[in-house]
Protein backbone atom coordinates (compact mmCIF):
# COMPACT_ATOMS: atom_id res chain seq x y z
CA UNK A 1 0.00 0.00 0.00
CA UNK A 2 1.52 3.28 -0.58
CA UNK A 3 1.17 6.13 1.86
CA UNK A 4 -2.00 8.13 2.47
CA UNK A 5 -2.74 10.65 4.18
CA UNK A 6 -5.36 9.89 7.18
CA UNK A 7 -6.95 11.89 9.40
CA UNK A 8 -9.70 10.66 12.29
CA UNK A 9 -12.01 12.11 13.93
CA UNK A 10 -12.89 10.87 16.91
CA UNK A 11 -13.96 11.29 20.74
CA UNK A 12 -12.59 9.26 23.74
CA UNK A 13 -16.15 7.44 24.90
CA UNK A 14 -16.73 6.96 20.84
CA UNK A 15 -16.20 3.01 20.61
CA UNK A 16 -16.53 2.90 16.72
CA UNK A 17 -13.53 5.43 17.38
CA UNK A 18 -11.74 2.69 18.83
CA UNK A 19 -12.27 0.07 16.99
CA UNK A 20 -11.18 2.29 13.48
CA UNK A 21 -7.66 3.63 15.58
CA UNK A 22 -7.08 -0.11 16.38
CA UNK A 23 -7.77 -1.32 12.78
CA UNK A 24 -5.42 1.20 11.26
CA UNK A 25 -2.61 0.46 13.79
CA UNK A 26 -3.05 -3.55 13.19
CA UNK A 27 -2.51 -2.74 9.21
CA UNK A 28 0.30 -0.48 10.30
CA UNK A 29 -1.38 2.59 8.68
CA UNK A 30 -0.14 6.00 10.53
CA UNK A 31 -3.20 8.48 11.18
CA UNK A 32 -3.48 11.56 12.40
CA UNK A 33 -5.86 11.98 15.30
CA UNK A 34 -8.55 15.13 16.36
CA UNK A 35 -10.60 15.03 19.08
CA UNK A 36 -13.50 16.47 18.57
CA UNK A 37 -14.39 16.75 22.68
CA UNK A 38 -10.36 18.82 23.38
CA UNK A 39 -10.95 21.12 20.27
CA UNK A 40 -14.52 22.77 18.98
CA UNK A 41 -12.55 23.06 15.19
CA UNK A 42 -11.70 19.61 14.90
CA UNK A 43 -15.90 18.99 15.78
CA UNK A 44 -16.54 21.71 12.97
CA UNK A 45 -14.41 20.51 10.11
CA UNK A 46 -15.62 16.56 10.90
CA UNK A 47 -19.36 17.95 10.00
CA UNK A 48 -18.29 19.97 7.29
CA UNK A 49 -16.17 17.55 5.76
CA UNK A 50 -19.24 14.47 6.57
CA UNK A 51 -22.23 16.83 6.04
CA UNK A 52 -24.08 15.39 9.55
CA UNK A 53 -22.35 15.05 13.49
CA UNK A 54 -21.11 11.16 13.92
CA UNK A 55 -18.09 9.87 14.31
CA UNK A 56 -16.01 8.53 13.93
CA UNK A 57 -15.12 10.62 10.45
CA UNK A 58 -12.05 9.41 8.23
CA UNK A 59 -10.58 11.43 5.95
CA UNK A 60 -8.42 9.27 3.73
CA UNK A 61 -6.40 11.35 1.57
CA UNK A 62 -9.61 13.30 0.85
CA UNK A 63 -11.66 10.11 0.45
CA UNK A 64 -14.26 10.64 3.53
CA UNK A 65 -15.84 7.71 5.28
CA UNK A 66 -18.28 7.89 8.14
CA UNK A 67 -18.35 5.71 10.91
CA UNK A 68 -16.20 2.19 11.12
CA UNK A 69 -16.94 0.59 7.54
CA UNK A 70 -14.06 -1.66 6.89
CA UNK A 71 -14.38 -2.19 3.33
CA UNK A 72 -14.39 1.22 2.44
CA UNK A 73 -11.54 2.14 4.82
CA UNK A 74 -9.65 -0.85 2.74
CA UNK A 75 -10.76 0.31 -0.86
CA UNK A 76 -9.92 4.13 0.05
CA UNK A 77 -6.21 2.71 1.61
CA UNK A 78 -5.56 0.29 -1.62
CA UNK A 79 -7.14 3.54 -4.36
Amino acid sequence: MNKKHVTIYSADWCAFCHAAKDYLTKLGVPYEEKNVEEKMEYANEAVQKSGQMGIPVLDIDGQIIIGFDRPRIDAALKA
